[in-house]
């Protein structure tokens, strides 16, 4: 009747039990050897998994940055070709960008608030 309420100690962590029954099975030991640094390769490496996610976003960030290029080049041969011939065009740009008034005019200039 003792003896079902006897407690067994807890074994305690036994390093040279764990390499001895490591050095017994060899295909494992192998598979670590070959693998764990095939495996450090494949995703830390120069063409590894983590440096083909880097670049893959940098090269979303390239082709914003190439559309908003071309949407702004648009818009400024637009603007350029409007310039080449239409004279309210060029009129309306001399009064705003370079405050150009015809002869006899008054410009009002209200100061923004502070």
């Amino acid at each position: 009747m003792q003896s079902d309420f006897y407690r067994k100690d807890s074994k305690r962590y036994d390093i040279r039990g764990f390499f001895r029954k490591l050095s017994r099975n060899r295909r494992l030991v192998l598979a670590l050897v070959l693998g764990v640094p095939l495996l450090g390769y494949v995703l830390f490496g120069s063409r590894g998994v983590i440096q083909r996610v880097r670049l893959h976003g940098q090269k979303a960030e390239l082709q914003r940055m190439i559309k908003e290029a071309e949407a702004e080049n648009k818009k400024l041969q637009a603007e350029s070709k409007a310039l080449e011939g239409d004279k309210k065009t060029i009129e309306k740009v001399a009064r705003e960008r370079y405050g150009m008034v015809r002869e006899g005019e008054t410009v009002y200039r209200v100061k923004p608030k502070e």
